[in-house]
């Protein structure tokens, strides 16, 4: 009866895959979102560098005060990166975007399903050039869709930089080609696992530490 339910459960995810799959030719695609916000992380990639950060921001937006809410936006997915275009409330700043060479890793969280969180290098020269930005999503489908459209624009930029790079050249100062398309870093990383392999997966790490 178990394998039984257990097969039944790997279908379920299987066909949730195939609806969230995104491809470069759908891109653009926008998402509603609210934005949770932002916190210093002390890493680049991995779910270790996200989940406390998305902790303290949950935590924040759980106790805003009645009188305030979280902003709700159009989150915008193309080649080129992600922008943000805040809907309401009115903002001063009510639009902004990061490039696809600034975000170095795109996660849907393992324990708030329905939030999507990644990290942007900022300036390196900075005491925190990290941040993780996490948003909100109408369900734990829209989250999972969202990681895998950053994907696709994952997928287009590294193929931009290899062409461009001639994959091995190196330039007279020993800095290849890629390095001088993307300073701030030269690796990005998504994580299409969905939360329960996450969680499986950070236990077996625990297990085998």
């Amino acid at each position: 009866m178990a394998t039984s339910n257990n097969s039944n459960n790997s279908n379920t995810t299987a066909n949730s895959d195939l609806d969230s799959q995104v491809n470069v030719e759908d891109l653009p695609i926008t998402f509603k979102v609210k934005y949770i916000g932002s916190e210093a992380s002390r890493g680049l990639w991995g779910i270790k560098y996200t989940r406390r950060p998305v902790d303290i921001m949950v935590g924040v937006a759980k106790n805003l005060p009645a009188n305030k809410v979280l902003p709700n936006c159009d989150l915008k997915v193309s080649t080129s990166g992600v922008q943000l275009e805040i809907i309401s409330p009115k903002a001063s700043i009510n639009n902004w975007s990061y490039p696809i060479d600034t975000i170095s890793y795109g996660v849907q969280d393992l324990v708030y399903t329905r939030v999507f969180a990644m990290i942007v290098v900022k300036d390196e020269s900075s005491p925190h050039p990290f941040e993780v930005h996490a948003f909100v999503c109408d369900s734990r489908a829209m989250a999972r869709k969202l990681t895998f459209a950053l994907s696709a624009a994952f997928q287009d930029y590294s193929r931009v930089v290899k062409e461009a790079s001639g994959e091995d050249q190196v330039d007279v100062n020993g800095a290849t080609p890629n390095d001088i398309i993307t300073p701030t870093r030269q690796k990005f990383a998504i994580d299409l696992r969905t939360p329960e392999e996450i969680q499986a997966g950070e236990l077996e790490q625990e297990t085998e530490a």
